[in-house]
């Protein structure tokens, strides 16, 4: 059975609720922030626990750079990709607080990609670095010409992240040919109408990665 739990905090009364209703053998913690170090004691006195890290056994080489500068979430993501698009190239888009390019080649090698801000930051670096332009929430309904300086920074903002990502995704086919595209996380919704390029949008795509990489090291 899967079951998907955001939760609003990392309070250690919320996650011993979860442990105490669903009761995991297995769990694993790919954290990207500054967390509570408590949270790892309790999940490992409570479940067989592995953290995330660049000293983790991956399905995966990373020939290119240091895996100890790779964050959790994108590792998390060049294992789904080797999992599910095994023997292919594959272009893995994150979309959360920032847009990461994540690229495994055919022989299972993570080469790297890219990063650039997210849709948040973009939307509060228009508020903080100008004068008078609003904090705009995200919304999917706006026209391509605005009307008014909501719609203008919607239209501009989500437009102008759809076109990096063609953009990206048209010079990695000059370089590489035919290879898979899956764009994934919370914001993917707001994106995938908008793009040229053929995608697969898969939401739980971390996770799935996660669940891979905990099978592997979480061998009971």
């Amino acid at each position: 059975m899967r079951h998907l739990t955001v939760m609003e905090n990392d309070s250690m009364e919320l996650i011993t609720s979860l442990l105490d209703q669903f009761k995991p053998q297995k769990s694993i913690l790919s954290s990207v922030i500054n967390h509570n170090p408590e949270i790892e004691n309790l999940l490992g006195s409570r479940s067989r626990f592995h953290k995330l890290s660049h000293q983790t056994r991956l399905p995966f080489t990373v020939p290119v750079g240091k895996p100890e500068t790779m964050g959790a979430d994108r590792l998390a993501l060049a294992a789904a990709a080797v999992q599910y698009y095994p023997g292919k190239n594959n272009l893995v888009i994150g979309l959360g607080s920032a847009i990461t390019y994540n690229f495994i080649n055919q022989y299972a090698q993570f080469l790297g990609g890219g990063i650039s801000p997210g849709m948040e930051m973009r939307f509060r670096s228009l508020k903080d670095y100008t004068a008078k332009l609003p904090l705009v929430k995200k919304d999917w309904n706006f026209p391509l010409i605005g009307y008014d300086t909501r719609t203008n920074i919607l239209s501009g903002v989500v437009l102008g992240m759809a076109k990096e990502i063609d953009g990206t995704i048209d010079a990695y086919l000059q370089r590489y040919g035919n290879f898979n595209v899956v764009l994934t996380g919370g914001d993917n919704s707001y994106f995938a109408d908008h793009l040229k390029n053929k995608i697969f949008a898969d939401s739980e795509f971390l996770y799935k990665g996660l669940y891979a990489i905990s099978e592997t090291n979480n061998q009971l």
